[in-house]
C-alpha cells in the first residue's frame, strides 16, 4: 500500500494483506440451524457463517440462511448490504414498501430500517454489515 502522508513524504507498506475467500457461498456449510429469535412463524430457523470481520469490528461479511416463515428485523446502528443467492422472500418495510427478492437481487437496508421478512422458499444471502460510527 502506498500512502501520501504530506507533500514530501511517501510511505510504502511492504507487508501484504491476505485475501479472504469463502469458496462457493451458494453451497458452503453454515453453522448449526437454530430458532430465529424474531420469528413470527413457529419453528422458523436460521444459520450463518461469518467470513470476515474487520480488525476494528466495524464491518462484517458472511452467509446467512433462513427457512420459510416470517420474522421482524430492525437495522439499528448499522447498514446491511445483501445479495440473494437462492430462495424467495417478500420484505415489507414498516413504512409500507413491499419488495420481492430472489436469486441475484442486491439491496441495502440502511440504519433505521425496520420491517418484516416473509420467506417463501429457504433463503440464502451474502451480507455485509457496516456499523455506523
Amino acid at each position: 500500500m502506498t500512502e501520501l502522508t504530506d507533500a514530501t513524504t511517501l510511505t510504502v507498506s511492504l507487508s501484504p494483506v491476505p485475501l479472504v475467500l469463502l469458496a462457493d457461498a451458494v453451497t458452503t456449510t453454515l453453522g448449526e440451524a437454530r430458532p430465529k429469535p424474531t420469528a413470527t412463524t413457529p419453528g422458523q430457523r436460521e444459520s450463518s457463517v461469518v467470513a470476515w470481520t474487520s480488525p476494528d469490528g466495524v464491518t462484517e461479511t458472511g452467509v446467512w440462511e433462513a427457512s420459510p416463515g416470517s420474522f421482524t428485523a430492525t437495522r439499528d446502528g448499522y447498514h446491511e448490504i445483501c445479495q440473494i443467492l437462492s430462495g424467495r422472500a417478500t420484505i415489507e418495510s414498516d413504512g409500507g414498501q413491499t419488495t420481492e427478492v430472489s436469486a441475484g437481487d442486491l439491496f441495502v437496508m440502511p440504519t433505521g430500517w425496520s420491517g418484516t421478512w416473509h420467506v417463501a422458499e429457504t433463503l440464502r444471502k451474502t451480507y455485509v454489515t457496516v456499523t455506523v460510527v
